[in-house]
């Protein structure tokens, strides 16, 4: 029987802790060997004495606490480096999300996908400050990240490890773990879910983060599309900066041509030179990049793939690497 990993962060949780812990025992009675790790973010209230009792009272409990509030993607990150498990399950702390949804999961992930999305049904969030931000949200990420998928936000995910433990997670980038995936090659299915309203604690979440999201989409869009060619993003960026220097400068010269205007005078001229230096510089960046790509892969013997299985294909030694 495969071991599952639950990987749970929180942050000033101490009403919903020992619930949460019963739902999962409840839950994976019938279930083999399992871990249920929680990450304490930083908690200010009874949290850490409530996770040390669950601990000392079930040896499957595994705490890890943070010397302070990191945020949820280093607290899922710190999560996933501990888990043992070959499956890897994560969840919110706030006991919107059931355990009980966690074996449908797994039954799902054997019909041959590498990770299973939950998707929150009949949602029990507020409609203005909770459900219409992230319908936005989703529909945004959708279409920028061009993946089919309806629900980023709901934390309830099964994943194979090998999959889990390639995931590395700065900023708000536990937002963007299934284009994180996907970029990985996972084969993703997503499945309803159940979704409860909070009943102890608040929420966490605010209006606020969108900012942070915005910024880490365009992260994880350059990510996902142009890590191993920067140039052609930021080259292509730069010469349609050239192409509008150009074409401001010939309407300049046009514009002299047909009435006589002094070109000095016209502020398409200064217009044209300034689109020109713009594109020259995010030219430069490009270029830039593309060392810093090279010097990122070839200095840490990455590779710009990965392999999900070979046939009749021997592994070469590190000397054979080394001399080739």
């Amino acid at each position: 029987m495969r071991k599952l990993s639950i990987v749970i962060p929180i942050k000033d949780e101490q009403d919903n802790l020992k619930p949460l812990h019963a739902l999962v025992v409840k839950s994976l009675q019938d279930w083999g060997p399992w871990e249920l790790i929680f990450v304490d973010d930083g908690s200010t209230d009874r949290s850490p004495q409530v996770l040390s009792d669950l601990a000392q009272a079930d040896s499957r409990v595994k705490v890890i606490r943070l010397r302070k509030n990191f945020g949820q993607a280093a607290a899922t990150q710190a999560g996933l480096d501990a888990a043992t498990g070959d499956l890897i399950a994560t969840m919110d702390g706030d006991i919107q999300n059931d355990p009980s949804d966690l074996t449908g999961m797994i039954a799902k992930l054997d019909e041959g996908y590498d990770v299973i999305l939950g998707e929150r049904a009949k949602r029990k969030d507020g409609m203005l400050l909770r459900k219409v931000p992230s319908y936005l949200a989703n529909r945004l990420i959708r279409k920028v990240a061009g993946i089919p998928f309806r629900d980023f936000g709901c934390a309830i995910r099964v994943m194979k490890a090998e999959f889990a433990h390639g995931l590395k997670l700065y900023g708000e980038m536990h937002r963007f773990i299934t284009v994180l995936l996907m970029n990985q090659g996972a084969r993703i299915a997503q499945l309803p879910v159940k979704h409860h309203a909070r009943n102890a604690g608040t929420s966490k979440y605010g209006i606020g983060r969108t900012g942070r999201v915005i910024l880490d989409l365009i992260t994880i869009k350059f990510l996902s599309g142009y890590l191993t060619r920067p140039m052609h993003f930021l080259g292509g960026i730069g010469l349609t900066f050239v192409g509008a220097g150009v074409v401001a400068l010939a309407a300049t010269v046009l514009m002299k041509m047909i009435s006589g205007l002094w070109m000095t005078g016209n502020p398409l001229l200064h217009l044209s030179v300034m689109l020109t230096l713009v594109g020259m510089q995010f030219v430069s960046m490009g270029v830039i990049g593309e060392v810093v790509v090279r010097t990122y892969f070839e200095s840490q013997s990455k590779s710009p793939y990965s392999v999900r299985e070979t046939l009749n294909i021997e592994e070469p030694n590190v000397a054979e690497r080394k001399a080739a």
